[in-house]
């Protein structure tokens, strides 16, 4: 059972484009970040990136490793501020013991797919994913390249 998209939709803040090309997702879930306040209008200016950012599970919490949120400038965080630490998702009990249970028993993995905010708060939609083989990446790259060119003549036709 695939979950869709979530029910509510934000303006989206940043996009991991990677994850959708290395992994093949089978479900989706939306978590809250826990930030501090200069984070979070960071995040709303839009300094934030998921390049190279998982998720990792240990003693039943989530945790969003390798994301980038850069300094909120106003704020003067200080030299101790790390833009790369580990911040816990926040997922309801049942949803986290589903996960930890689907990666220990498939070999799946979690990736951050995008944050957005949703109202006040920002969000992170999460996936539970397959790693792709490298030939079907190539498929893809063939696929999307014959797209491109049939766009191309048909618009060069008219």
């Amino acid at each position: 059972m695939a979950k869709t998209k979530p029910q509510s939709e934000g303006k989206t803040v940043a996009l991991n484009k990677r994850a959708r090309f290395d992994y093949d997702f089978v479900e989706t879930y939306e978590a809250g970040i826990a930030l501090s306040g200069a984070e979070t209008k960071a995040v709303k200016e839009g300094h934030v990136q998921l390049k190279g950012a998982y998720v990792s599970l240990n003693d039943a919490e989530a945790v969003l490793k390798s994301a980038y949120i850069a300094p909120y400038k106003p704020a003067h965080q200080g030299e101790g501020y790390d833009p790369n630490r580990e911040r816990k998702l926040l997922l309801h009990k049942r949803e986290l013991q589903r996960l930890i249970g689907k990666t220990k028993e498939a070999g799946l993995t979690i990736v951050p797919i995008r944050v957005y905010l949703h109202g006040r708060y920002v969000k992170v939609e999460i996936a539970l994913a397959r790693g792709k083989k490298n030939y079907e990446k190539k498929d893809a790259i063939k696929k999307r390249e014959l797209d491109r060119e049939v766009r191309t003549r048909m618009y060069s036709s008219k």
